[in-house]
């Protein structure tokens, strides 16, 4: 029976235990997506990689990102993971871009180092696409809040870099922290929508270091709530520069999330308007938790 090499990081940690945990498994071009799928299942992370080989094809390295329900053509915290695994584990050099060749497309993942170890990954993401507004009130219905909670200055709006999330701003902190979903209302509040996850946003945080605070809820994946998510704050950050939360077309940030789930995360998020359209990157640190070999 074939041994399969597999790594657990950190994704947008500052120290290990934090942030988003995910399993990365190498050179498994021998494994078909019903073995992944079954693999990622018993991982039960919110999203474990698959590197198909050692060798890279096109420029990238061919990576596949299962749910433990699904395959994902794209997801944000197993992208830069991923590229620190084959980083640490593949090239083993301090190269400044690994590329990944996802089913969402040839995403670039930058490194910055202190001391020859991997500081901040940014990744680039494609041209976001802004879908429908929603009702306040069925949203707020979804997450058990009141319809005042909501910001009505903003829209509740649906936007995708390769993997839709409504976007929903709220007003305070307090009615972040007093979210709870009901899978049942939340079916119904995205009903006809592509998105199934409900990102909101505040602009109170726990620490004064940073911008604005994150929860991300996915029960309709099976996952509650996500501790750091990637591709749902490239989202946020391209519905931020759209409407101008901070008065101007570009913003550099730094957002928590996970604080309630005893996952503290930290993202960091730049993204500009040109004329063509909204260019976004979205960073993170990575720590390495461990290595094993599944049979």
């Amino acid at each position: 029976m074939k041994k399969y090499e597999f790594y657990i990081v950190d994704v947008f940690a500052e120290k290990k235990y934090a942030g988003n945990q995910l399993a990365v498994f190498l050179n498994v071009s021998g494994l078909t997506v019903k073995e992944m799928q079954k693999i990622a299942r018993e991982m039960h992370f919110s999203e474990t990689t698959f590197v198909l080989s050692r060798r890279p094809r096109a420029g990238g390295y061919d990576v596949r990102i299962f749910t433990p329900e699904e395959e994902m053509p794209f997801a944000g915290h197993p992208t830069l993971g991923t590229a620190y695994v084959i980083q640490q584990a593949i090239v083993r050099a301090a190269v400044p871009r690994i590329r990944l060749n996802l089913k969402v497309g040839s995403i670039p993942v930058d490194f910055s180092y202190r001391k020859r170890k991997p500081g901040i990954l940014w990744m680039e993401q494609v041209p976001p696409t802004f879908g429908r507004s929603f009702d306040p009130s069925s949203i707020a219905g979804a997450l058990g809040i009141d319809r005042a909670d909501i910001d009505d200055r903003f829209p509740v709006e649906e936007v995708s870099t390769g993997v839709p999330f409504v976007i929903a701003p709220l007003r305070k902190l307090k009615a972040v922290k007093m979210i709870e979903t009901d899978r049942g209302l939340f079916l119904k509040a995205l009903k006809g929508a592509q998105a199934r996850c409900i990102l909101v946003f505040c602009p109170q945080t726990y620490s004064a270091r940073n911008d604005l605070n994150v929860r991300m809820f996915a029960p309709l994946y099976g996952i509650p709530e996500d501790p750091a998510t990637g591709s749902a704050n490239g989202c946020l950050a391209a519905y931020l520069v759209k409407h101008r939360y901070f008065n101007k077309p570009k913003i550099d940030i730094r957002v928590e999330q996970g604080y309630e789930i005893n996952r503290p995360s930290l993202l960091y998020l730049k993204a500009y308007k040109t004329a063509e359209r909204i260019h976004i990157h979205v960073g993170g640190k990575v720590v390495m938790v461990g290595r094993g070999i599944f049979v």
